[in-house]
Formats: C-alpha cells, sequence, structure tokens
C-alpha cells in the first residue's frame, strides 16, 4: 500500500482478517507489436471479473483477533456477461483455515496444488479490485492483507495454508530513491523488514523485463517495509539505507511465504520530492490502479515460468584473450594518459563493456576527425584499414593498437598472398569492422563472398592463384559450406596455413552444441552486433533447438521458460561473464534450480598487451605507438 494517505481506504471491518477469493481472470487479446505478450487493451468491462468482498450479514459473528483468517468455502464463479457480481460464502470456523478448507477455496481436492497456481496479496479494496481485473491466470487466489504490517503477518498465514507455487504481493507505495517517480514500478530485488530481515526475489529482474516490454519504465532494487507511514526525515532516513520504494506489508507476506519465488510490484504514488496532497490524492491513486490493472500478464507468464529446472552452462563462455587484452588496453590507456581517451568504434562488441568504460573516461567515436588533434586514441579489438593508421599519421594521433592478435594474422595472410599476386576471397559479412579492416589491406585484390550461392558470380584474373581467408568469428559449419562450393569453383585454390577462425569462436560453439544436445531452451548472452555470439545462435537453431540471444537477464522473455525444465546458456567471447551469473541468479528465483557445467575444455591462451603500452607504463610521457611494419610498407 501507498505510505502516504491512501486513495482507496482497508475497505477491512474492524477485528475481520483476510479473505482469500479464487479470482476468474480474462486472458487479453495477442498485441501484434510484441507477439509474446497480451496486449494492454483492456477486456470487455461485460466480462470482466468482480472481486466479492465479504461483508457480513447484520447479526453475523465476526471472528475475535485470536480467531483465524476467514476463508470462502467454494471457488468463485465465473461472472456472465449478465452478471457482473459473484456470491461467496463467509466461513468462521476455525476448520476453515486448515489446507484441505484452502484447498477447496482454490478448486482442488485432497489438499494437492495444481503446478503454476498463482497467489496475489493486496492490502486494500482498491488494489484487489485493480489486480483482479487485471489478466489473472482463472484459479489466480486473491487474499487481501488490510494494511499494516500486522495484518500482513495474519494474512501470511492465508498464504502458506493456500500451498502457492508462486506469491506476490502487488500495490501502491512511495518511493525512496532520487530517479524513482510517481507513475514509476518497483520490483523488489529483496524485501527487507523494520527488523533487519531480507527476503532475496531473485527473479526480479526477469519480470522487470516482461514489465518494461509493456512500456512502463521499471526499477529493480530494495523494498523496505515499516510499521507506520513514513513523512519527511524517516523517509530520508530510509533512503540512506539504499531501499528505493517503501510499504507496509511486503515483508511479512515475503517471510511467510517460505520457500516458494516471490514477488513485490509496487506502483509509486508518492516521492519525497511530490508528496501527496489533498488535491492530487485521487488523481495519482486512479493513474496508480489502472497501471495495476494491467500487471496480470506480466505476473501471469512469471507464474508460468516457476518450476523445477536444470540449467546448463557451456564452457567455455564469455570473455575470450582477445577481448580480455583490449579491454585491459583501454584501461591501462586510462590509467597512463587520464580521461579523456578516444576509442575508434566500440573496442569490442558489447553494449554493457562499453558502457562501463565510457563511465571511466574513455570516449568512443565512429571516425578519426572526431579526435583532437595530438590525442591518444585506442583502435579496436576488430582491426584497421592501412588507410586509417594514414589518416592518423596525418592527424599526429598517440595511437594504442589493441587489434586482437588472431585478426591480425588474417591482416598479415591478406598482406603476404596479394602481395604475392592472389586474388583473396575473404569469407565474411559485409559491414563487420573486422572485414573491413582486412579487406582495406589490399582494395581491388580482396573480395568478399558471404554464401555459396555468390560463389558462381565471382571473376578472378587468373583462377590458378587464388586463395580465400575467412573472418575468424564465422560458423564453423557455415564457413564449411563456402570452403566446399570455392573448392568446386577454383579447384587450385589454397586457405591459410592454420585456421582463421579463431579458437575461442570454435570453442564456444562446440560448447553450446554440447548443451543444445540436452536443453530445450539456449540462451546466448551478447550484443547484437556481436559477431560470434550471433553464430552461438545460429549453430543452436541450426541443432533443433529454440535459441534466443540476449543483451542481458532483462532481454529473457518469461513466455519462453514456460514449461522447460532445461535451459542451456552461452555467452558470446565479447559479454561479460557477471551477465551470465546474473541471469543464472535470475532463474535460480524461480524455483529450485540444478546448475551443471557442460564442457569441451579450458582456455588457457592469454595475450601480451602492446609493447608500446608496457614501455609506456615505467615513462611519464609515452611515445606514440606505430602501426604494424607490415602494414605501413603496404601502403
Amino acid at each position: 500500500m501507498n505510505t502516504s494517505a491512501s486513495p482507496g481506504g482497508d475497505g477491512t471491518v474492524a477485528g475481520e482478517h483476510p479473505t482469500p477469493v479464487a479470482v476468474p481472470a480474462v486472458i487479453p487479446a495477442q498485441d501484434t507489436l510484441s507477439p509474446s505478450v497480451p496486449s494492454r487493451a483492456p477486456a470487455d468491462p461485460s466480462r470482466a471479473p468482480v472481486l466479492p468482498f465479504r461483508t457480513p450479514a447484520a447479526g453475523a459473528r465476526r471472528p475475535t483477533a485470536a480467531a483465524p483468517a476467514a476463508v470462502t468455502s467454494t471457488p468463485t464463479p465465473t461472472p456472465t456477461p449478465t452478471s457482473s457480481s459473484t456470491t461467496t460464502q463467509a466461513v468462521t470456523d476455525p476448520a476453515a483455515t486448515t489446507p484441505a478448507a484452502v484447498s477447496a477455496v482454490a478448486g482442488t481436492s485432497g489438499g494437492a496444488s495444481r503446478p503454476g497456481r498463482l497467489v496475489v496479496a493486496t492490502a486494500l479494496r482498491f488494489e484487489a479490485m485493480a489486480a483482479g481485473r487485471s489478466g489473472l491466470p482463472s484459479d489466480t487466489i486473491m487474499i487481501r492483507t488490510g494494511m499494516g504490517p500486522d495484518k500482513a503477518r495474519q494474512a501470511a498465514r492465508v498464504v502458506r495454508e493456500a500451498r502457492p507455487d508462486a506469491v506476490a504481493i502487488v500495490g501502491l507505495s512511495g518511493g525512496l530513491a532520487p530517479g524513482v517517480k510517481p507513475g514509476h514500478i518497483v520490483v523488489a530485488q529483496e524485501v527487507r523488514s523494520s527488523d533487519g530481515t531480507v527476503t532475496p526475489c531473485a527473479s526480479a529482474p526477469l519480470l522487470a523485463g516482461d514489465l518494461r516490454r509493456l512500456g512502463f519504465t521499471v526499477h529493480v532494487g530494495p523494498i523496505i517495509t515499516v510499521p507506520r507511514v513514513a513523512h519527511g526525515s524517516e523517509r530520508t532516513r530510509l533512503a540512506a539505507t539504499g531501499a528505493i520504494a517503501v510499504d507496509m506489508e511486503s515483508a511479512p507476506i515475503a517471510e511467510g511465504s517460505g520457500d516458494v519465488p516471490f514477488a513485490a510490484v509496487r506502483v509509486i504514488v508518492d516521492t519525497m520530492d511530490e508528496p501527496l496532497g489533498r488535491l492530487d490524492l485521487v488523481r495519482r491513486g486512479v493513474r496508480g490502479l489502472l497501471t495495476m490493472s494491467r500487471l496480470g500478464t506480466p505476473l501471469a507468464a512469471w507464474a508460468a515460468a516457476v518450476g523445477r529446472r536444470t540449467v546448463l552452462l557451456a564452457e567455455p563462455r564469455a570473455f575470450c584473450a582477445g577481448v580480455e587484452r583490449a579491454i585491459e588496453v583501454v584501461e591501462r590507456a586510462l590509467d597512463l594518459h587520464g580521461a579523456p581517451v578516444y576509442v575508434r568504434k566500440q573496442i569490442v562488441h558489447n553494449s554493457h563493456v562499453v558502457a562501463d568504460l565510457a563511465a571511466r573516461g574513455a570516449v568512443f567515436v565512429e571516425e578519426l576527425d572526431e579526435v583532437p588533434a595530438g590525442a591518444t586514441v585506442v583502435f579496436s579489438a576488430h582491426g584497421v584499414a592501412p588507410a586509417v593508421w594514414d589518416q592518423a599519421d596525418g592527424r599526429e594521433l598517440s595511437v594504442i593498437d589493441a587489434t586482437c592478435p588472431l585478426v591480425e594474422k588474417v591482416h598479415a595472410e591478406a598482406r603476404r598472398f596479394t602481395a604475392r599476386g592472389d586474388t583473396v576471397l575473404l569469407i565474411g559479412h559485409a559491414g563487420h569492422e573486422e572485414v573491413d579492416g582486412t579487406l582495406g589491406e589490399s582494395p581491388g585484390r580482396i573480395q568478399l563472398v558471404q554464401s555459396p550461392a555468390e560463389v558462381a558470380d565471382l571473376e578472378v584474373p587468373d583462377p590458378e592463384r587464388v586463395t580465400y581467408l575467412m573472418q575468424t568469428t564465422l560458423a564453423l559449419d557455415e564457413a564449411s559450406e563456402i570452403v566446399d562450393a570455392l573448392r568446386e569453383r577454383f579447384p587450385a585454390i589454397v586457405g591459410p596455413g592454420s585456421a582463421d577462425i579463431c579458437y575461442a569462436t570454435s570453442n564456444r560453439q562446440n560448447a553450446v552444441r554440447k548443451v543444445a544436445q540436452e536443453a530445450q531452451l539456449v540462451l546466448v548472452v551478447g550484443s547484437a552486433n556481436s559477431a560470434n555470439s550471433v553464430r552461438l545462435v545460429e549453430v543452436s537453431n541450426r541443432d533443433g533447438v529454440s535459441s534466443h540471444l540476449v543483451e542481458n537477464v532483462g532481454d529473457v522473455r518469461l513466455s519462453w521458460l514456460a514449461g522447460v525444465e532445461t535451459v542451456g546458456i552461452s555467452a558470446g567471447a565479447s559479454a561479460p561473464p557477471a551477465l551470465v551469473e546474473e541471469l543464472t541468479a535470475a532463474l535460480s528465483g524461480l524455483g529450485p534450480t540444478e546448475v551443471t557445467v557442460r564442457s569441451v575444455g579450458r582456455e588457457s591462451i592469454s595475450f601480451h598487451l602492446p609493447k608500446e603500452l608496457r614501455r609506456a607504463a615505467g615513462n611519464s610521457s609515452p611515445a606514440p605507438l606505430s602501426r604494424p611494419a607490415a602494414s605501413r610498407a603496404t601502403s
């Protein structure tokens, strides 16, 4: 509930205890803009379920404070278009709170719960009404706790006896962090009680991702539960603890849920900077309740994803030696020169790496004309053409070359083969920076081949003097198909002395194949512009396993996980290992999770930093780095 004056009112009769209600739900149509998420459009009002709330008849006995929570004795019938009301029977007998009685409310027999049953708790009557009309599953059990931690603790008993598979508390709340504004949603990463008890909510990033895809502004962080409405200096104190929202009910419900997956979703209606006043009390409250009326679909997807599963981690995965070297080059340059240090293009193809280095003072540019004359610039791991070196010389830039040594190997081969008179056919993808750099080693003498279909149209001066090279991040089977087509067209063609596809690319593809043999779903962590990450998805899909590329855990759609018991995880060579750890932790928040590794071997390769950078570490004013000698000779 909101920790300021509530727009809804508790609605609980004095002395009563919370009432669970089985709520029928209307599932909205699919949204064509987001096929895996139901539409935000409201359902037909004539079909929307109306939550029944128990009002004791005149003279009816009310339970005392020591009595168990009252429950309905039968499931609530689904409303029809001709009737917008339902009727439930109030049960005040202590036997009504036994597991069997609560199971009867849930529509089961013998106390057995069906998989995926969701219990949703709300504090206030109007919050319950909004949640009940939000599109929750038809067997959702709604429990109205009443306002404050004492009533929430009583409601927690009813939650336990409902024997749910997942528990969520939803409602209005107050914001604490500076960036949290009225209208925003907070999903608890953990729930803190006033006595210091902390309940983790590990699956929060997954639920937050589905909410963001509905267009909401969502924050993930700690929610703190307090015993009374927090104002002024008390809110300042609570904000200093790191909590980003405050309420009065989440902690008791979280603690009472036991080991069942738990989520707390709060719609912010007031903050320290924008407290509720009498004039905007109703307006903000109504807006908050309208937001709550759209929470059902994500909560349903979250509940459907709950269950026991196995996570298979592909090994190796994430950073390779070339990526680690490139990142360290920028870090060392910042240490030596101070900010800003300019980097041409993304140092590696991962947005998290780029954002982290930018926060430390790296400035990423597309071309060298954006770099001030005489400044320090780092060339990315993907390599550059000789013309870029010439431009750097003309602007008197101090260059640090972070090109991966395995990419530089391909550049050296291109120079050597074209120097002896061969036509070089480069297998790769147009527009990739590595390909652009290699093509630039000998313009006109190197042709790009992207598919077997292109081979028939190739024209070369001398079919007896043809060599092929490869982009280092290709899929092995994709490249092999093109090589076969080239050999058929040009029988005299020769390849490099050793494989161009780098060890890291090959290893990760072999590892993800091993995972795909057992997994129902494969998730590959990496950026969309990371060629090696995209190839991992393609490899898994070709092996017949549903596979998705995700930038981070927030990109994982909960609908992908419904009914999936075995999930494979890999990560492209430019993806930070921490992103895999975050994804694994979030999946573990959906239920008991066994994490195992499927390995094709461990990598022990490392590359030295550029000699000029190592030398510069011992000097106060490092000298500009020079291009590779062979590259200078061919420019």
